[in-house]
């Protein structure tokens, strides 16, 4: 995509912002206005062995819309935390570094806002789920100090209004006589609990996005259906995004709207829920569905994502484009368009994204940046 059309598309989502934020737009219109937009994200790190830097994240391309949930999987170390952490700036710098890109929430580019600006944003506006509830909750304070310490910083009220407030939050996480609740310590509560103890301080200040950081790691499947139901319940009530972060492909199967595949800090494929599932494009994300052990299916070894990402067929089933990944197999990798990045985000059929090679043919289009309008309650 040129300069001038990345300007255009940024100076438009301003615009939409902009008017989602007076209220000059009708209820499906506001719904059709992206929340959150991520464009060629690129956030590396110091090497502490004094070598070149760490890429985490590069060139990611996102879009979240209200009452959307935008899955986001890959395996550990792939670049979906310190892209859902950079949206709330929260990458020390140092050793953290923003290289380029944008990310646009209600109009402005969160990586150019000072800290100043950050604090009525973070935890206000945009809220964060962490994946540990234990090591993010004091323990050396009650609950209610913790719920309220958010609701002071966010909202101009009193110690009564912020104490309502918080017995609110509670209700609506379903957490049995908060009156009482507040004045324990998080010791106290068991591992589903304190789970929604973390919601409901992410929640009390009523946030348009919801990072959602692995949010049922550790807790049993009872206590992990009942957290997602509640959070699509919040979700539908609120307008509120989610970007959900997991590892888990069952739960992106039953809550997810659109998917965005990572490898190596890049979006390998994107997509809406079914779609993917029906028919995985990039050929690491069928290694990601093959690799699963499926109940009827014996076999003596399991298929690993090695097996289908070093099958040169692999790579030849998208007509006119060959698949990014770093670790090609003989013969199969092209010839990169010169002094440009190797990967590009290829629309390669209607609002389906796959990581390219960035060869001469392609490096000639234009090229879309993934946005879905899509909830599954569409299909």
């Amino acid at each position: 995509m040129s300069p001038s059309a990345v300007k255009t598309s940024h100076d438009q989502s301003t615009q939409d912002a902009v008017r989602a934020m007076s209220g000059g737009v009708g209820s499906a219109e506001r719904l059709a206005i992206p929340v959150l937009e991520v464009a060629d994200l690129a956030v590396s790190f110091d090497n502490s062995s004094g070598g070149p830097r760490i890429q985490a994240v590069n060139g990611v391309h996102m879009t979240l819309f209200p009452q959307q949930t935008l899955a986001v999987v890959g395996e550990s170390g792939c670049g979906k935390s310190v892209t859902a952490m950079s949206t709330m700036q929260l990458i020390a710098r140092p050793p953290g570094r923003f290289d380029r890109g944008s990310i646009l929430f209600e109009g402005r580019d969160i990586v150019s806002l000072s800290e100043e600006e950050m604090l009525s944003i973070r935890g206000g506006k945009i809220a964060m789920i962490f994946q540990e509830p234990m090591t993010s909750l004091n323990p050396v304070y009650n609950i209610g100090d913790q719920l309220m310490e958010a609701i002071f910083l966010h909202q101009k009220v009193g110690p009564d209004e912020a104490k309502r407030i918080a017995v609110q939050a509670m209700k609506d996480v379903g957490i049995k006589k908060p009156e009482e609740r507040l004045a324990m310590y998080p010791h106290q509560f068991s591992g589903g609990m304190r789970q929604r103890v973390m919601i409901a301080m992410a929640l009390a200040c009523r946030p348009k996005v919801l990072l959602a950081d692995e949010p049922t790691t550790a807790l049993d499947v009872t206590i992990q259906a009942q957290i997602l139901e509640l959070l699509r319940e919040l979700q539908r009530t609120r307008d509120m995004g989610i970007m959900l972060i997991t590892h888990n492909l069952g739960v992106v199967a039953e809550n997810a709207d659109v998917v965005c595949v990572m490898y190596a800090g890049r979006v390998v494929e994107y997509a809406n829920v079914f779609e993917l599932f029906d028919e995985p494009l990039h050929p690491y994300t069928r290694g990601l569905f093959r690799s699963i052990p499926m109940l009827r299916d014996t076999r003596e070894r399991l298929v690993t994502i090695k097996d289908v990402t070093h099958d040169p067929a692999e790579f030849r089933k998208i007509p006119g484009v060959i698949p990014w990944w770093p670790d090609m197999p003989p013969g199969v990798r092209p010839e990169g368009a010169p002094d440009r990045d190797e990967h590009v985000l290829v629309e390669v059929r209607p609002n389906r994204w796959v990581g390219c090679w960035r060869t001469p043919e392609l490096e000639a289009r234009s090229h879309r940046r993934p946005s879905l309008d899509y909830r599954r309650g569409d299909r």
